[in-house]
């Protein structure tokens, strides 16, 4: 082989070998590329997960949240209910008491002038031999008597203690010797009440 072509087969070897290092630093620069673009992918793919898990979480917070507040407004909504129930009942209650307590002292007024009756009589049976008559009187007496006194309903009769305008009603003034001035000395007609409020005022003469 002359010199010539020995030159020429050494250049093509160069050259295919140059051709041959070439390819294969294309092929390892796209396998660096394949490469980077998988790592790249999974960090966005990691990323999106994240991301999902961070919206997962907040819209839960905001579903805790939303939820909390509505337990907050049906435990205020309750309340207001149970209050205003307490309300009702208590006027309710009220309204009973005030509706009983005015039929009792109809019911009061009404038998009063009875049971004034009954007491005159007593006293006028004092001196009877009518023994029969008078205990019929005294025990019809002390049966209105428990009437009352079941209805809550209780005598004015403070003889002997201060004039009180709240319980009295003063006709006269008359001297008393050794009473003081101001002083309930006789009462014509007994009062009554019902709890602290008057249902008919004691008649009463007091003392100058």
């Amino acid at each position: 082989m002359s010199k010539k072509k020995r030159g020429e087969h050494m250049e093509e070897q160069q050259t295919a070998e140059m051709e041959k290092a070439s390819e294969n630093e294309a092929l390892e620069t796209v396998e660096a590329e394949v490469e980077a673009a998988s790592d790249e992918e999974a960090a966005q793919e990691a990323a999106k997960e994240e991301i999902a898990e961070d919206t997962q979480k907040a819209e839960a917070a905001e579903a805790l949240t939303a939820a909390l507040a509505k337990q907050e407004e049906y435990l205020n909504l309750a309340q207001r209910v149970k209050a205003d129930f307490e309300n009702f009942r208590r006027r309710n209650q009220n309204v009973r008491k005030e509706a009983y307590d005015d039929g009792t002292r109809s019911f009061a007024t009404t038998l009063l002038p009875v049971l004034d009756n009954l007491e005159r009589a007593i006293a006028a049976a004092e001196n009877s031999s009518d023994t029969a008559l008078k205990e019929g009187v005294e025990m019809v007496y002390r049966q209105m008597c428990d009437a009352f006194t079941k209805r809550g309903i209780t005598s004015i009769d403070r003889l002997g203690q201060p004039f009180d305008p709240n319980l009295h009603n003063a006709v006269m003034q008359k001297p008393a010797d050794g009473q003081k001035s101001g002083t309930v000395v006789q009462v014509f007609q007994k009062g009554y009440k019902i709890g602290d409020r008057i249902i008919r005022h004691a008649t009463v003469v007091v003392a100058e």
